[in-house]
């Protein structure tokens, strides 16, 4: 597994959930953000003269050399809620952002059962709403069969998850499925070397930091933004939370990701 190349300009690459209007959170802030917030942060980003870019073309820059431009921005969804296509995707296609949104193949158009006690469950989109936005742009990527926390599984499970999530997705889609992401951000190394094995490009974690800061492809940190991000807020993990924090392989993280 091979580290990113030197000498390319930080990549932020930004974790969202569900993107709507919700009441105050008292937890898990990171799973909400206002869809009012989301407008001004992506007009902000076109404003102020950011890069987004696509996953893909993140991973060519930061593991093939290819150059990146400054100021680059990876726009990625967990989960793959109704809501993305009814709030987020509107704004992002006017300002023709490219995203990636990670779905839980065995709970397509069902209700997300795995949040905890006391929260909401909102629907997920099913395979036609996913192939309806495939064709208007947006990428795809597996987050599992059925969002477990992959290192608490066994090895024959995990394989499953990791492998069959990427199979099912690739029969929804009629392409290649070239992106994962790891429920909760928890995994091992038994679970990156598969997703590895799996022939999927790059593993998206919790880990907070710019995406240079990778060891490899398959252990990329990500910025969560979170319900009450302000302009200050939103500013500082653009520019300043570059350094790498957080990730030892088989922690868990209280983001429901």
């Amino acid at each position: 597994m091979q580290p990113p190349v030197s000498g390319q300009p930080p990549v932020s690459i930004l974790m969202y959930h569900q993107v709507g209007r919700f009441p105050r959170p008292k937890a898990h802030r990171a799973v909400y953000c206002d869809v009012g917030r989301f407008a001004w942060q992506m007009g902000w980003l076109k404003r102020a003269g950011y890069h987004v870019i696509s996953l893909e073309e993140a991973w060519q820059g930061l593991f093939h050399g290819k150059p990146l431009p400054p100021r680059a921005v990876v726009l990625t969804f967990d989960d793959g809620y109704e809501n993305f296509a009814e709030h987020a995707w509107p704004i992002l296609r006017r300002h023709g952002f490219p995203a990636t949104v990670f779905l839980v193949t065995d709970l397509l158009g069902q209700p997300a059962r795995w949040l905890g006690e006391g929260m909401a469950q909102p629907p997920l989109m099913n395979a036609a709403r996913i192939r309806q936005l495939r064709a208007e742009g947006v990428s795809f990527g597996s987050h599992t069969l059925s969002h477990p926390r992959l290192s608490r599984l066994e090895t024959a499970q995990m394989r499953r998850e990791i492998f069959d999530s990427k199979a099912a997705l690739e029969d929804v889609l009629g392409e290649a499925v070239p992106d994962f992401c790891y429920p909760y951000g928890d995994y091992d190394l038994r679970a990156r070397d598969l997703v590895a094995e799996a022939g999927y490009r790059t593993g998206l974690t919790c880990i907070r930091g710019a995406a240079n800061t990778a060891d490899n492809a398959y252990e990329l940190p990500r910025k969560a933004i979170s319900y009450g991000d302000n302009l200050v807020g939103f500013l500082w993990k653009l520019h300043m939370k570059h350094e790498r924090k957080g990730g030892r392989p088989g922690a868990t993280s209280n983001v429901y990701s």
